[in-house]
């Protein structure tokens, strides 16, 4: 099950096709969708988060914590809503695309793949387009 939490006012209006997207994220990685918690936050609220459990002392729009079992998915992912507003004016595109980017991101890493290395970051990139291009809103 995928919920979504928030510590800060943002909040995520189409709920629905989110969780249907990660859903359809997960299966086309051959993966089992176990409990996977969003919490979407502020800056602050996820610099304590590094500072505490990471021991850095920076700015990041997302820090996920993996507790999959085999190839069934769990976790908790931390976004900054602020990090992928600011990143979304950097890079300028749309801060939903964004959105999408990381949250997608954090699903990728607890299907194995890295981004650490010049090569991995190439492969998670694709992936995330890949992933994206699954995201269809519903039509009323």
């Amino acid at each position: 099950m995928i919920s979504f939490n928030y510590e800060t006012e943002f909040s995520i209006a189409n709920e629905c096709d989110y969780f249907d997207w990660l859903t359809k994220v997960i299966i086309s990685e051959s993966r089992k969708e176990g409990e996977i918690n969003y919490i979407f936050c502020d800056d602050d609220y996820l610099v304590q988060i590094n500072q505490q459990y990471l021991e850095h002392d920076t700015l990041t729009d997302i820090i996920s914590f993996d507790y999959s079992i085999g190839k069934e998915l769990h976790g908790d992912i931390f976004i900054s809503v602020e990090r992928v507003a600011e990143n979304a004016s950097d890079f300028k595109v749309g801060f939903e695309e964004e959105l999408r980017r990381v949250m997608v991101h954090g699903v990728l890493h607890y299907c194995g793949y890295k981004d650490k290395s010049r090569e991995d970051e190439l492969v998670m990139r694709q992936k995330e387009e890949e992933k994206m291009a699954m995201f269809h809103v519903k039509q009323i």
